[in-house]
């Protein structure tokens, strides 16, 4: 799977949402490869966090805004959500 396809299905997935919803990284995932959605989450954090970085959108757990690098380096545990950026 690109990284191209992911942030597409990012966007997509967000657009389709109110403007302060946010989506689930799994959502994504699933959107993607149904049948393998496991597979990919590494992968979409990473992008996410890649997006994150550059200000396209934000990355919470909770009401916690998460630094990207934290993502990139692994030491998120637990559910994340993909918001717009602000």
């Amino acid at each position: 799977m690109t990284n191209d396809a992911m942030v597409d299905m990012i966007t997509q997935l967000l657009d389709a949402r109110e403007a302060d919803a946010s989506i689930c990284p799994s959502e994504v995932a699933r959107a993607l490869a149904p049948a393998h959605w496991r597979d990919l989450m590494p992968q979409i954090r990473a992008v996410a966090a890649e997006l994150a970085l550059a200000g396209a959108l934000r990355i919470t757990q909770g009401s916690v805004e998460i630094a990207p690098a934290a993502v990139l380096a692994g030491l998120t545990r637990g559910p994340l959500r993909l918001r717009r950026a602000t």
